[in-house]
């Protein structure tokens, strides 16, 4: 491990240790005395991020878990039972669960639901190159960005619970820390990679914020939604680019086939060219529940240390506070 980053992975350790500190105390106040409040989120991301700032002062229920694709997730009877029934729906919006929209829509006239990711200012956002009109949803890629996500998410429990408002923008403010410290780690960490060898190429373009928070070029064999389809010549067009710059990574994701990110290594090695898959990352969903993987926190720090040891970085094992399983 490089010197530095040990040092900074400790510092972070005893940092994070007293802003977790901060907010359980924060929740032991004696302001929670009613039923906690029954929330549906959409994806984990969300989910994870309504319980560090509620605690035990909510419930939550993520209907999309892990491997879940929200681009051609729909609705089932049992979530449309427990979304009327809870007292706020949250989800993500910015054409994510596009299919889902109008029901959303309907839902809002009769219960509490927001779409907390259409808070952040438009001009902060990246365009969507498969829908005119439209900004690329995937967000959470880049903390300093999801960091609004959070704000909003903190606001709107304040609002449905304005009893306990106070609590919520303290923990609230106090996981935003913790982001903070997050995106410190990606930016020390993918700062070591080869400047030639920052090229990120997924299995479909959900890596964009990503990209431009930490300066990599970003190449998704499928567009922004994985309802896009990959063609034969999109699949040459890019074996080309990886024989060409002699990529030496690329990478699958855990809620998309890897079906053509295969095929992209079989092209490259039929032209004499080794590439290798780099690691399984997470785009659109979390890790299994109960896992560091399946937190916010640790899914982006997974994919933060994936890609920096494929890429020729110096990284802790461990990732940021030594919290990844091994071979992560």
């Amino acid at each position: 491990m490089n010197h530095n980053t040990h040092r900074f992975v400790l510092s972070r350790r005893a940092a994070l240790g007293g802003l977790a500190a901060l907010t359980v105390s924060a929740l032991s106040r004696p302001a929670f005395a009613a039923t906690p409040l029954d929330v549906v989120a959409t994806t984990g991301m969300i989910a994870d991020v309504v319980r560090q700032i509620g605690g035990d002062a909510v419930t939550v229920k993520a209907l999309m878990g892990p491997g879940v694709d929200p681009h051609s997730y729909r609705q089932t009877r049992s979530d449309i039972v427990s979304m009327t029934r809870a007292d706020v729906t949250l989800w993500h919006g910015l054409y994510l669960e596009a299919q889902m929209e109008e029901f959303f829509h309907n839902l809002a006239r009769q219960r509490q639901v927001f779409a907390v990711a259409e808070a952040l200012p438009k001009d902060i956002l990246l365009s969507n190159a498969d829908y005119e009109d439209r900004f690329d949803p995937h967000v959470w890629m880049a903390p300093d960005l999801f960091i609004g996500v959070v704000t909003e998410i903190g606001r709107v429990l304040g609002k449905v619970r304005p009893e306990m408002a106070q609590v919520f923008a303290a923990n609230a403010l106090a996981y935003v820390d913790r982001l903070r410290a997050l995106d410190e780690y990606a930016r020390a960490t993918l700062g070591q990679v080869p400047p030639e060898q920052r090229v990120l190429l997924t299995a479909h373009d959900a890596f964009g914020y990503f990209g431009r928070a930490y300066g990599f070029e970003v190449i998704g064999i499928q567009g922004i939604s994985t309802e896009s389809e990959a063609g034969l010549n999109r699949i040459s067009a890019l074996v080309d680019t990886i024989v060409t710059r002699g990529l030496s990574a690329v990478f699958v994701e855990t809620s998309v086939s890897d079906r053509n990110m295969r095929a992209l290594v079989e092209g490259a090695e039929a032209r004499g060219h080794q590439v290798r898959i780099g690691g399984e990352l997470f785009s659109d969903a979390m890790g299994q529940d109960g896992t560091y993987e399946g937190t916010y926190i640790g899914m982006i720090d997974h994919n933060v240390t994936t890609i920096a040891r494929a890429l020729g970085a110096d990284v802790p094992s461990g990732g940021m506070s030594g919290q990844l399983k091994p071979g992560a």
